[in-house]
């Protein structure tokens, strides 16, 4: 089975760059990228050195079920180029572990799917998870703080 790690919709992206509020309303904060990785979850790469990077509660659901978790994201403050689906890991996945979770097509996590994986591992269990019929998409968090990082779609 072919798999495709996405990033953050462009328009959706777009729309917080404009409006430059969050999930909950609030308004983004703006840092400035020195001396550490800033992961976009739009281009799937770091935000450059010296360049701006916005933080802010990203809920990357349609809906307001009790599974749809909200979490801090970085993203470029300035225009970037959306991550084409691609089969590889993105590069910004460079902790040893991230979590994976299986999610149902309404938005729900389906139970036993949740595992933390080993970064090379991760294709592999993605594939495992999007065998099962009833997984529509695999979210990837980070395995230390839980933070949203790609979504994992077929292909």
């Amino acid at each position: 089975m072919e798999i495709q790690f996405t990033g953050l919709p462009a328009a959706q992206v777009a729309r917080i760059r404009k409006d430059r509020l969050d999930a909950y309303g609030n308004p983004v904060e703006v840092h400035r990228a020195q001396g550490g990785a800033y992961p976009c979850r739009h281009c799937l790469g770091n935000t450059p050195e010296g360049h701006d990077y916005l933080i802010l509660a990203w809920r990357p659901f349609r809906s307001t079920n009790p599974y749809a978790e909200t979490g801090p994201i970085f993203l470029c403050a300035d225009e970037c180029r959306a991550a084409k689906p691609s089969s590889q890991v993105p590069a910004m996945l460079r902790a040893p572990s991230y979590i994976l979770r299986g999610y149902t097509e309404d938005e729900r996590i389906l139970y036993g799917t949740g595992r933390i994986a080993q970064t090379p591992d991760i294709p592999a269990h993605a594939r495992d998870l999007l065998e099962d019929p009833q997984i529509a998409f695999v979210d990837i968090r980070s395995a230390s703080n839980n933070c949203f990082q790609c979504r994992v779609l077929r292909g």
